[in-house]
């Protein structure tokens, strides 16, 4: 169904490049030519598109953003309160102290924090950081980290070396060559990788960045392991909890397992959508901030820190990550019983509140592309993710799951007779990096 969303789209390919501010949020990332591609307002679970139409979103909702729900009642009060009393000023907001001080209670090990308003820049900033603490500049890592040199340098030898962790196809142009030969990528449960990364590199390594969970949960003594391995070669270890954060607990994923870092990043959700982020460490890494040049005026804003603030109390008075833990299970589970029913085979993969599958069969992301179409007609945004909201109920969750179920057993049905691309009303979505024409 074409609407105002697509047309706009149309005219955003010509005038801005790559078409979004956000590679995940492209239309062609989920359905070309008939993603509703705009939202003219959001509220709890719903999405309106410019056309008037209501969707329940059941995908990346925000992207991971809005853990809370869109348009939280308690965190815009919040945010409207500090926009009244100024958003900007010459002197700092005390907002940002009281902020550091409920981070820094939520982690123990922690002393000491930064602040910024994007995960990719948080990311950065705690690598200037590891580099500028230890004197040396090569980075072992594991899993996606943003978008800026340090990362994307990974591909300038080896174009291939991103492919594992965040999207096919990546290409680092107007990434200086000079940096070349500084990352060294590991996958996730695999200790014996990092291991001969520092065996042969060790005494090089500025930190070991990673997730301190992905699409499974680590496997008994890996994050041990890395821990031992950073001391043992004087490495930072840098846990990105961009998206892992304030899912499975109130604060940092790593929480949980009982490994401690000597740097965690958040963002994401821990603002419910409003732009934040926080770099978090022991005062050994942090204090090399001083000996370096990490600064920004919009890091200084008023509604980021009230944001978190509100947010943050939110999340453990509501024990919000209970909610999150259970909604994303009946999801997974809701998946796994629709692929055993319509005898259609699915891969499920991912923590609770942050779930994945895949169709497990030929043509996967065709099949995938039908999806999508068959639940936008039935009013909901769907694609092979899910990330809970504490705005999620179990009536949403009884809703999504009746109308896979039924998708799944017109799509056995359309694999079947092989109509899946005669059913399709548009373009297959993409599955990588791809240059927009």
């Amino acid at each position: 169904m074409r609407g105002k969303g697509q047309a706009l789209y149309r005219r955003a390919r010509e005038i801005i490049p790559g078409g979004t501010q956000l590679l995940s949020k492209r239309p062609e990332m989920f359905l070309p030519e008939q993603w509703p591609a705009y939202y003219r307002s959001a509220k709890g679970a719903d999405v309106v598109d410019l056309d008037g139409r209501t969707y329940l979103d059941m995908t990346y909702c925000g992207i991971g953003a809005t853990v809370l729900g869109y348009a939280d009642p308690d965190i815009d009060a919040a945010v409207k309160e500090a926009i009244d009393l100024g958003a900007m000023s010459t002197l700092n907001c005390a907002e940002e102290v009281e902020l550091a001080e409920l981070v820094i209670e939520l982690h123990p090990w922690a002393e000491m924090v930064r602040f910024g308003r994007a995960g990719g820049e948080a990311m950065a900033v705690a690598v200037r950081i590891a580099r500028a603490a230890t004197g040396r500049d090569m980075l072992a890592f594991c899993g996606y980290h943003g978008w800026h040199d340090w990362y994307l340098s990974a591909n300038l030898g080896e174009t291939t070396a991103l492919d594992g962790h965040l999207l096919p196809g990546l290409d680092p142009a107007g990434v200086p060559r000079g940096l070349a030969g500084l990352m060294r990528p590991f996958h996730y449960n695999r200790l014996d990788e990092i291991e001969a990364i520092v065996a042969e590199h060790g005494d090089r390594l500025a930190a070991i960045v990673m997730e301190p969970v992905r699409s499974s949960e680590p496997d008994k003594g890996f994050l041990d392991g890395i821990r031992r391995l950073a001391d043992s070669c004087g490495a930072a270890l840098i846990f990105d909890e961009v998206t892992s954060g304030f899912r499975i607990n109130t604060g940092g994923a790593h929480l949980a397992f009982g490994v401690d870092p000597d740097i965690a990043v958040f963002a994401k959700g821990m603002a419910n959508g409003y732009p934040m982020a926080a770099i978090i460490g022991r005062r050994s890494m942090m204090d090399a901030v001083q000996d370096t040049f990490v600064s920004s005026t919009m890091w200084t804003e008023r509604v980021g820190p009230a944001a978190a603030l509100a947010t943050i109390r939110k999340h453990r008075e509501r024990h919000v990550a209970r909610h999150l833990m259970r909604i994303g299970k009946r999801i997974q589970e809701g998946w796994e019983k629709a692929s055993r029913d319509a005898a259609l085979p699915i891969h499920v993969s991912g923590i609770p509140p942050l779930g994945h599958f895949a169709f497990d069969i030929p043509a996967a992301q065709e099949v995938r592309s039908l999806f999508t179409q068959m639940m936008l007609d039935r009013g909901i945004l769907a694609a092979g993710s899910f990330y809970a909201m504490y705005a999620h109920t179990d009536a949403h969750v009884d809703r999504y799951l009746a109308a896979a179920a039924d998708v799944f057993r017109e799509l056995k049905t359309a694999v079947d007779q092989n109509a899946v691309l005669q059913l399709l009303r548009g373009p297959v979505a993409h599955s990588g990096f791809k240059r927009l024409t």
